[in-house]
């Protein structure tokens, strides 16, 4: 047996190791910093998390720092049109009013109408006729000036304005002077007619007694854009002013005759309130306007004066008081803003389409 173990070929030779001839596994020594790398890398990811994380709450803690300091602008500015809306409100109601208080001497009471004539602008009737009375009742105004640039407005303002100011004509007891500026045209022109006296500077634009109203055509447009104009109305005639439908014959005779009627009460309050002192001209009634220096020929102004000049002829020097009522700043600030939002929507205004103005 022993002799067969010595021959035996799988048993000699040199010594192989148990694993075969294998390469022996590497000490611990040998894999140590492997599993430093492995750490290492671990650790950074999460500090890469970290700080990945670190920013992202930063961001969103600016945000919300930013978002609460425009939270605070705004009603910063919300409480500051506040206070300032209530600021103005208590000026015009106190020191406004205490500032308008009337002077001792004797000084003329001047009515501001400037701009178009309007129900919703400052040269409303309301305003004018209150202006109007309070020079009126004040006993130290020797005379009302009604200081005029405005090229005319609402028919229907202009003859309120017309009749008070014949009112308190009729009444004698202190003159009423209309002083014109740089227009006085139109629905102005009316109003002017009233008064006792009318001055104007030589280059200030004086008539255009006239009845206007415009608009545009719109049918041949929407035809050749393939547009269909739907309008459902109770009455033949309810849409003839619609400028996207053709106005019939009829429609266009009929509209005329409202121009001309309208025109016609322009004409007579004129012959009403400036008499024979008016000249015998065929184009005085045609809209035409003049300069101050042709409108003195023609009868429709008494003088060529300025205000100031007025003043001084009448009392000897400058004293003058205004007596228009004093307008609302947050009041006039919401009409604008509405009027601004009306024309942006399209929304019609309430006033007439027909005009004492000049265009």
């Amino acid at each position: 047996m022993n002799d067969d173990k010595r021959n035996d070929p799988w048993t000699q030779g040199d010594e192989s190791s148990p694993s075969g001839g294998r390469e022996p596994l590497p000490s611990s020594a040998e894999t140590e910093p492997d599993r430093e790398d492995a750490e290492t890398l671990q650790a950074r990811e999460r500090l890469a998390q970290v700080e990945m994380l670190d920013r992202w709450v930063g961001g969103v803690l600016a945000e919300q720092r930013r978002s609460r300091r425009w939270k605070l602008f705004f009603r910063l500015v919300f409480v500051a049109l506040i206070l300032a809306s209530l600021s103005a409100a208590l000026y015009g109601a106190f020191f406004a009013g205490a500032m308008t208080d009337e002077p001792e001497r004797p000084h003329l009471g001047v009515v501001e109408l400037r701009g178009a004539i309007d129900a919703q602008s400052p040269a409303s009737a309301e305003r004018l006729i209150a202006g109007l009375n309070r020079a009126w009742e004040s006993p130290g105004a020797e005379a009302v000036i009604l200081h005029i640039d405005s090229p005319g407005g609402s028919p229907v303002q202009s003859q309120r304005v017309f009749d008070e100011i014949m009112r308190l004509r009729d009444q004698g007891d202190k003159p009423i002077i209309a002083v014109i500026e740089d227009v006085g045209a139109s629905g102005a022109y009316y109003i002017a007619a009233a008064a006792d006296e009318i001055v104007a500077s030589p280059a200030s634009l004086v008539g255009s007694i006239g009845v206007i109203f415009s608009g545009f055509g719109f049918e041949e447009a929407i035809d050749r854009l393939g547009v269909e104009r739907r309008v459902y109305t109770a009455g033949e005639d309810k849409a003839f002013l619609d400028p996207f439908s053709e106005v019939a014959p009829d429609q266009r005779r009929f509209w005329q005759s409202v121009l001309d009627t309208t025109h016609q009460q322009f004409i007579d309050a004129v012959r009403e309130g400036r008499g024979d002192r008016l000249a015998e001209d065929e184009e005085l009634f045609s809209g035409l306007i003049w300069s101050g220096e042709q409108a003195l020929s023609l009868g429709l102004i008494d003088g060529l004066d300025s205000i100031e000049g007025v003043a001084r002829s009448r009392l000897g020097e400058v004293r003058l008081h205004d007596y228009t009522p004093g307008l609302d700043p947050f009041e006039r600030l919401s009409r604008r803003f509405g009027r601004v939002a009306m024309e942006w929507l399209g929304v019609p205004k309430s006033g007439s389409p027909v005009r004492y103005q000049l265009r």
